[in-house]
């Protein structure tokens, strides 16, 4: 079992940066593919960002492709997503996932979830 604690959202003006982190329990960290999602209301979920447990491969969503930045800590057990060059359209409920994978990126399929945090872009 896997159970994930999101921090760090906020109220931000377009074109500011946001860092949200993400805190995981559980013996076997790094053994986890780590995601972050976004739900905006009205749209369906969206795949942000993944890590895979040893940090080497990272995969992310063409809408923030070179504006976030996901790290990982393992012995913090920690997960991080950096926004700069925010813009209104990211506004949405962010979640982090966990998945048990081979040093994958899957965008889909993730069995544990936090249970969000809001970041409103102001225009």
């Amino acid at each position: 079992q896997v159970q994930l604690v999101e921090s760090g959202g906020g109220l931000v003006q377009a074109g500011g940066s946001l860092n949200l982190s993400c805190a995981a329990s559980g013996r076997t960290f790094s053994a986890y593919t780590m995601g972050w999602f976004r739900q905006a209301p009205g749209n369906g979920q969206e795949f942000v960002a993944a890590i895979s447990g040893s940090g080497g491969s990272r995969t992310y969503g063409d809408s923030v492709e070179g504006r976030f930045t996901i790290s990982r800590d393992n012995f913090k057990r920690t997960v991080l997503l950096q926004m700069n060059s925010l813009k209104p359209e990211d506004t949405a409920v962010y979640y982090c996932a966990a998945v048990r994978t081979r040093n994958s990126t899957p965008q889909s399929g993730y069995d544990y979830w936090g249970q969000g945090t809001q970041v409103t872009v102001s225009s």
